[in-house]
């Protein structure tokens, strides 16, 4: 069958390369390439980088208008796949595949529509996550759904591990469904249950609130984990907090306070306190929070702050 597949994250691959060993996908399409690193290099996207190495044509761009739609057009595609492309697809590109489009989403729809599935999940404190192939429609992640995958999140599990899982599981999951469209076997039905919504994750999301309790931060923490990075404000400085646990065998300290405690790096929330394990100073290499603690001046008390308005 002839696809068109539109992705740009790393998280994308597994589902380009599954499809590309049984599928002819006759075009990619991809943001386009963005400054990175502190030089600001304009970069390919990682879906743009490997379509390259898979020989496939792509398309690069950031709004999916009247010139992308004719580009597909000409490609009289079958079936559209899309994966974390970050952008919307509408009418007319919408109904330019034969078959229309299907998307693989992160989570068990209708729960959690929109852009950051995986991170709303676990800071909800969801017990199990998963992913759903489902049928492109006008309204955000609202068509029918043609198959879903179920897993538990761990307990310990962060937003980017979720995701390497999911984007691998979710592969062979979106192969099934775009083989059985092939063959005309393929079922859908209407997603149901409550909706609820998964906004873009932005830094003021990341900024850890010490009056929650430990269970609330420990959420945010990795569920902001790898990106934005959760991060906190000790002494005018930024703090990444890159791995932590609640520490449910300390005395309690009061929210933001630090404290070292049999060589255990604590900071005090509205409940216990949670154990700093690495962290990432600003101006400087992630590091053990106990080498980092080493470096504050011991003789000066030392507190993070919390953000000043409410989320």
């Amino acid at each position: 069958m002839k696809l068109v597949f539109a992705g740009t994250p790393a998280v994308a691959l597994p589902t380009l390369e599954t499809l590309a060993v049984r599928h002819e996908i006759v075009s990619v399409i991809t943001r386009e390439d963005a400054p990175q690193g502190r030089k600001r290099v304009l970069t390919p996207s990682p879906v743009a980088s490997r379509a390259s190495e898979l020989g496939i044509p792509t398309i690069r761009a950031n709004r999916l208008d009247d010139v992308v739609t004719k580009q597909v057009a000409d490609l009289q595609p079958d079936l559209g796949v899309i994966v974390a492309y970050g952008g919307l697809v509408r009418s007319p590109l919408l109904e330019t595949p034969r078959l229309g489009w299907i998307n693989l989403h992160f989570s068990l729809l209708p729960r959690w529509r929109g852009a950051a599935p995986v991170q709303w999940s676990i800071m909800s404190g969801d017990s199990e996550g998963g992913a759903s192939v489902f049928q492109l429609v006008a309204a955000l992640d609202a068509g029918p759904e043609f198959a879903r995958i179920v897993r538990p999140i761990g307990a310990h599990e962060t937003a980017g591990h979720l995701l390497e899982a999911l984007s691998h599981e979710g592969a062979a999951l979106t192969l099934k469904v775009v083989d059985e469209l092939d063959a005309g076997t393929a079922r859908s039905t209407p997603q149901q249950g409550e909706v609820t919504l998964a906004p873009k994750i932005t830094l003021e999301h990341a900024h850890i609130d010490w009056h929650d309790d430990a269970d609330v931060v420990f959420r945010r923490i990795r569920a902001t984990t790898p990106e934005p990075g959760a991060f906190t404000i000790i002494d005018g400085l930024r703090l990444k907090v890159l791995q932590a646990a609640p520490a449910y065998d300390t005395a309690a300290l009061r929210p933001g306070a630090l404290n070292s405690d049999g060589g255990k790096v604590l900071i005090g929330t509205s409940t216990t306190p949670i154990e700093l394990l690495r962290v990432h100073p600003a101006g400087k290499k992630p590091m053990s929070a106990a080498d980092w603690w080493r470096g504050l001046a011991a003789d000066q008390p030392h507190g993070a702050d919390s953000p000043a308005t409410d989320r």
